[in-house]
């Protein structure tokens, strides 16, 4: 057991210096960590999770720059908006239904089209 403390967990290289180092320089630290988060199923399905979330939010933000605008739906699409990730819903008291990528949400419209907000500004004034 003392041996494999004075080898590197990533390389096995000799390890020299403080008594509880685990690798042998910052590449080998960071190699390893990289590749624990590769390893992990939860951990890929969340970093796939969060950058198609991310990216919805940013097509919003960009096709809404005064914080609403009223777009057609392949407008959306054709920036790569995926409809089936948001990260929750809120149901108003007139029955719309509007889903949220975080601070902004869309709702959809008849004729395809849809109404994004932004729910700093919406939320505050609806309350």
């Amino acid at each position: 057991m003392e041996q494999d403390r004075e080898k590197c967990g990533h390389c096995s290289a000799p390890l020299s210096g403080r008594a509880d180092k685990r690798y042998c320089s910052d590449q080998c630290r960071a190699a390893a960590g990289n590749l624990r988060k590769h390893l992990d199923p939860a951990q890929q399905l969340m970093g796939r999770l969060n950058r198609v979330l991310g990216h919805n939010r940013q097509v919003l933000c960009q096709l809404s720059p005064q914080g609403k605008a009223i777009l057609r739906r392949e407008v959306l699409l054709m920036a790569g908006f995926d409809f089936r990730y948001f990260t929750h819903l809120h149901h108003t008291p007139t029955g719309n239904l509007y889903h949220f990528c975080y601070d902004y949400g869309y709702l959809l419209l008849p004729e395809e089209r849809i109404l994004i907000v932004n729910g700093h500004h919406w939320l505050d004034k609806a309350a």
